[in-house]
C-alpha cells in the first residue's frame, strides 16, 4: 500500500515512529516465540536450548524479552543438570545492566533459577526454603510469567517435600495468577498439580474435580506436552476407582501424547505410570517389562524422579513374582534415592506400598517392618497434630479463629486495665486536691471490682476456648493437643505408667471410596461413641488422627489391659454402623501394652510407648485385621535393650524374648 504524503510533519514518514512500530512488532513476535518455548521446551531441552540462545541474540540488550529467554534457558540447563551452563546463566543474571528497565526483576529471576537447580538435583528442602522468599516480594511489581513459574514450582516442591497443605495453598495462588494472565495452558497445568496434591492428601473428591477442570481447560488450548501432563494426573486420580478402566485409558492416552511429543523423558514417566497400573492389576510380569523400559529411558535422560519410580515398580513386580530378595533390594534402592533428595511424601508412600505387597506374599515380618517405617515417615512428613493435615484444615481454621478471639479479648482486657489505671490516677489527684479520701476510696473499690469481674469473665471465656481447641470437632473426643498436654503432666516425674491402646479402623479408605466421605464420618463418630461407652470417666480417649484412636487408662495390670482390649474389639465390630439405609460392617486392629513393662518394670517416654503399640497394631493388621496384639512382657534388662527388642518385635516374639497376647474380634458377616 502506498504511503500517503502529508501524513508526517515534513510531508513524509516519521522514521522514528516507523522504527518504534517495527520494534513493537518484533517484541510481540519474540514474546509469542517465548510463550511457545515455555510451553513445550521441557520435552526437548537440548534442542530448545539452542532456540532460546537464538532468541536471546535477537532481543535487545537489557530487554524484558532477553531476560525471559535467559530465565527459560536457566530452567532447561537445570533440567539437564548442566552445572557449568547453569552457573554461567546465573552469572549473566547477576551481571544484568543496572540501567535496564527490568533490572528490578533480577532477584526473582535468580531465585527461580536457583530453585530449579535444587529441584533437578533432588534438594527439595533447600528449594522449598529458598522459594519461601516469594512471600516478601511485591507481586504487583513482579514479572507475571516468572512469578507464576516460581509459585507453581513452589507448589510442586512443597508437595514432594511433604508439606501438602502448603502445596495446595501455593497451587491455588498459581492458579489465580494464571487466570489473571488469561492463560489457559497455565491454568490447566496448575489444576493438574492441585489434583495431584489433593490426591496425596486423600481428598479424592477435590482431586477428581481439579483433574477434570484441568482436562476441560487444556482441551481449549491443547498441545501434546500439556495433554500428556493432564492425562497422567487423571490416570493417578482414577487409580482409586473400583473400575480400573478409566485409569488404564488415561495412562495409555498419556503415553500416546508423550510419543506424539517425541519426548523420551515423558515416555519414560508414562511407561512407569502404566507399570504402576499393571502392578495394581496383579500383572507383575507385564509391570516388570514396562518398568525395565522406563528405567532405560529415564537413566539415559538423567530423569532422577522417573528412575526412582521405575526402580520401585521393578522391585514391587519382582516381589509379586516371588523374587523377594531381589525385589526388596530394588525398592530399598528407590527409597534411599528418595530419602537423599528429601522427598518425604514419596518415601512414606513407598514404605506403605512395600508393606502391602509383602503382606500379599506372606512375608509378615517384612510387612510389619515396612508398615512401621511408613508410619514413622508419615509422622515426620506431616508433623502437625494429624497425618491428614489437609482433611482437618477446617478444624485448624476454627482453632485459629478461637486463638484470635482470645487475643482480642486479651487486648480488650489490657485496654480496660489501662482505663482503670487512668481512673486510679484521677482518683488520687482528686483525693490530693479535694481531700475527698473516702469518696476516692469508694470509687477505687468500685473500679477494681469492675475490673475483677471483667478479668473473671475473660478467664472463663479463655478456658472455654481452650477446651474447644483441645477437642476434635467431628467426634467430640480429645485431640492430639490435649493428649500432649495431659501426658506431659502425667509423665513429669518419670516414664509413662498405665495401659496404652492404639486403635485403627480396618479398611477405612475402602469405606470412604465405596460409600462416600459422609459415611466415613458417620463411622468415625459411632466408633468414638462405642469407645467412650466402654471406658470410665477418668480414662483418656483421643482421636489421634484420621481413623486412629488412642486410649490411656490408669491400670498397669496386663490382665486388665487384655480384658479391655477384648471389650474394645467386641464393641467396635459387634454391630454394623447405620448410615441412612446402609449398614456398614466395621472392625478394628488394636495394639496395646502396659507400663512399667514386665518383668523388669521398665518405663518409657510416652513417644516411645506409642511407637511400641503402633508396631504391634500393624502386626494385627498384617496378621489379618479384626484382632489385637498386646505386649505382656519383654525380656530386657534396661531401656535400651527394650527399645532394641521393640525394633524387631515380631522376630523377638518368635524367639521367645517377647510375650504377646493375641485377641480376636467378633465374626464379620461382610465387609464394606
Amino acid at each position: 500500500m502506498p504511503l500517503l504524503s502529508g501524513c508526517g510533519p515534513q510531508g513524509g514518514v516519521d522514521t522514528r515512529d516507523a522504527a518504534a512500530s517495527a520494534t513493537g512488532v518484533q517484541d510481540r513476535a519474540l514474546q509469542a516465540e517465548l510463550e511457545q518455548q515455555e510451553r513445550i521446551a521441557s520435552a526437548h531441552p537440548r534442542e530448545h536450548l539452542r532456540e532460546l540462545q537464538a532468541i536471546e541474540s535477537r532481543a535487545a540488550p537489557g530487554s524484558a524479552e532477553r531476560l525471559e529467554a535467559l530465565s527459560q534457558r536457566a530452567a532447561l540447563l537445570a533440567q539437564l543438570r548442566d552445572r557449568s551452563g547453569h552457573e554461567a546463566a546465573v552469572e549473566a543474571l547477576k551481571a544484568w545492566p543496572e540501567s535496564s528497565p527490568v533490572r528490578a526483576q533480577i532477584p526473582l529471576a535468580l531465585m527461580l533459577a536457583r530453585a530449579q537447580w535444587l529441584k533437578a538435583n533432588g534438594e527439595l528442602g533447600a528449594g522449598v526454603r529458598l522459594l519461601g522468599g516469594l512471600a516478601d516480594m511485591d507481586a504487583a511489581q513482579a514479572d507475571r510469567r516468572m512469578l507464576w513459574r516460581a509459585t507453581e514450582l513452589r507448589a510442586y516442591m512443597q508437595g514432594d517435600y511433604g508439606e501438602v497443605d502448603a502445596a495446595v495453598e501455593s497451587g491455588l495462588k498459581a492458579l489465580e495468577q494464571a487466570r489473571a494472565m488469561g492463560s489457559r495452558w497455565r491454568a490447566a497445568t496448575n489444576d493438574a498439580t492441585l489434583a495431584f496434591n489433593y490426591f496425596r492428601s486423600q481428598q479424592f473428591d477435590h482431586a477428581l474435580r481439579a483433574a477434570r477442570e484441568a482436562l476441560e481447560t487444556a482441551q481449549q488450548d491443547p498441545d501434546p506436552v500439556l495433554m500428556y501432563s493432564v492425562y497422567t494426573i487423571l490416570g493417578i486420580v482414577h487409580s482409586q476407582d473400583e473400575d480400573p478402566r478409566l485409569s488404564q485409558q488415561a495412562r495409555e492416552q498419556a503415553l500416546q501424547y508423550a510419543r506424539e511429543a517425541q519426548a523420551p523423558g515423558l515416555q519414560a514417566l508414562a511407561l512407569g505410570n502404566l507399570a504402576d497400573y499393571e502392578l495394581r492389576s496383579g500383572n507383575y510380569a507385564r509391570a516388570l517389562e514396562l518398568s525395565t523400559q522406563s528405567l532405560a529411558l529415564a537413566h539415559e535422560g538423567g530423569e532422577i524422579s522417573t528412575e526412582i519410580l521405575a526402580r520401585h515398580n521393578m522391585g514391587i513386580a519382582k516381589i509379586g513374582l516371588k523374587r523377594l530378595d531381589e525385589g526388596k533390594r530394588d525398592v530399598l534402592q528407590a527409597i534411599t534415592m528418595d530419602a537423599q533428595r528429601e522427598a518425604g511424601s514419596y518415601t512414606a508412600e513407598a514404605w506403605l506400598e512395600l508393606g502391602g505387597y509383602l503382606e500379599k506374599v506372606d512375608d509378615l515380618p517384612g510387612a510389619v517392618d515396612a508398615y512401621h517405617r511408613a508410619r514413622k515417615e508419615f509422622d515426620a512428613v506431616l508433623r502437625d497434630e494429624t497425618r491428614k493435615a489437609v482433611l482437618e484444615a477446617q478444624a485448624r481454621f476454627e482453632d485459629q479463629q478461637r486463638q484470635r478471639e482470645i487475643r482480642l479479648l486479651n487486648q480488650d482486657n489490657s485496654l480496660k486495665a489501662e482505663q482503670i489505671r487512668t481512673r486510679d490516677l484521677q482518683l488520687k489527684l482528686w483525693a490530693e486536691v479535694g481531700g475527698c479520701v473516702l469518696l476516692s476510696g469508694a470509687l477505687l473499690a468500685l473500679a477494681y471490682r469492675r475490673i475483677r469481674r471483667t478479668n473473671a469473665a475473660l478467664a472463663q471465656t479463655n478456658e472455654s476456648l481452650r477446651v474447644q481447641s483441645e477437642r476434635d470437632p467431628l467426634t467430640g473426643l480429645a485431640n492430639r493437643r490435649h493428649f500432649q498436654q495431659a501426658i506431659a503432666q502425667r509423665t513429669r516425674e518419670g516414664g509413662l505408667r498405665g495401659s496404652l491402646f492404639l486403635i485403627d479402623i480396618d479398611h477405612f479408605k475402602r469405606i470412604n471410596d465405596q460409600w462416600g466421605h459422609a459415611a466415613g464420618d458417620t463411622v468415625l463418630v459411632e466408633v468414638a461413641r462405642r469407645l467412650s461407652s466402654v471406658l470410665r470417666e477418668q480414662d483418656l480417649v483421643v482421636r489421634w488422627g484420621g481413623e486412629e484412636f488412642l486410649i490411656l487408662v490408669n491400670s498397669e495390670a496386663t490382665e486388665d489391659a487384655r480384658q479391655l482390649g477384648q471389650r474394645l474389639l467386641d464393641q467396635i465390630g459387634g454391630q454394623p454402623v447405620d448410615h441412612g439405609p446402609l449398614r456398614i460392617p466395621i472392625s478394628a486392629s488394636i495394639g496395646f501394652a502396659s507400663f512399667p513393662m514386665a518383668p523388669q518394670d521398665l518405663t518409657l517416654e510416652w513417644e516411645r510407648a506409642i511407637d511400641l503399640v503402633d508396631t504391634v497394631m500393624y502386626m494385627a493388621k498384617a496378621h489379618g485385621r479384626n484382632k489385637a496384639y498386646g505386649v505382656a512382657a519383654m525380656q530386657a534388662r534396661d531401656r535400651d535393650q527394650l527399645l532394641a527388642l521393640a525394633g524387631r518385635i515380631e522376630a523377638a516374639w518368635h524367639q521367645g524374648q517377647v510375650q504377646l497376647v493375641s485377641l480376636l474380634g467378633p465374626v464379620q458377616e461382610g465387609r464394606a
